[in-house]
């Protein structure tokens, strides 16, 4: 099960009732990201955090997914392959089967997430946190629900870009969420609250 990466797993505390795959950002690491877990208090679904395939330029232990300074670089697609497979093995595990998958990233993950996710099929719902959406994103975007949440202060990827997503996928005829709340580069409480209320409401609903 999600052999291609590296991951920390963070399993529930019974049967598991829905599986969070979580991608993390530019320059951190699935160590930073698996501190949310206890944070979202869902102790019955079962967490992976998988680990950018990539090591940062600049960032001692920090990972990504792409050297977004580097147009030529082959890593975005390299990357979206091993994703790929990673979420298909995970879907196609026999002790997981029938059970809500939702694939939720940070930042750059969000991108990932948004990238990936939307051409993946039998995902109960995308979480996009501080996200942003490539511009060769697939025009033929799945039925998947799709939560983006931005900050209005974010000096890293500014409050446009989580509104360019948002209306690019309506137009596509995705199914879209959004939230503004008064932050920055960051998920606050009410992040957190409104990513939980989501997973559990398009888990009842799967």
């Amino acid at each position: 099960m999600g052999k291609s990466l590296e991951t920390i797993t963070i399993e529930s505390n019974s049967l598991p009732q829905g599986v969070i795959i979580a991608l993390h950002g530019w320059g951190a690491n699935a160590e930073d990201l698996a501190e949310l877990a206890p944070i979202l208090n869902l102790p019955n679904y079962l967490m992976l955090f998988p680990q950018a395939p990539f090591d940062h330029p600049n960032v001692y232990g920090g990972r990504m997914w792409y050297d977004f300074q580097n147009s030529n670089s082959h890593q975005l697609q390299e990357s979206r392959s091993q994703l790929k497979d990673y979420i298909n093995s995970i879907l196609g595990s026999e002790s997981l089967l029938n059970l809500p998958v939702f694939l939720l990233g940070f930042s750059q993950g969000g991108a990932m997430t948004l990238d990936v996710g939307l051409e993946i099929k039998k995902l109960a719902g995308l979480i996009s946190l501080s996200g942003y959406l490539h511009p060769d994103i697939s025009q033929n975007v799945l039925e998947t629900p799709i939560l983006i949440i931005h900050g209005v202060q974010d000096a890293v990827v500014p409050i446009i870009a989580a509104q360019s997503a948002k209306n690019t996928l309506s137009k596509l005829g995705a199914k879209v969420s959004y939230n503004e709340f008064q932050m920055g580069h960051e998920i606050n409480p009410q992040a957190i609250a409104t990513v939980r209320a989501f997973i559990l409401k398009k888990s009842s609903e799967k």
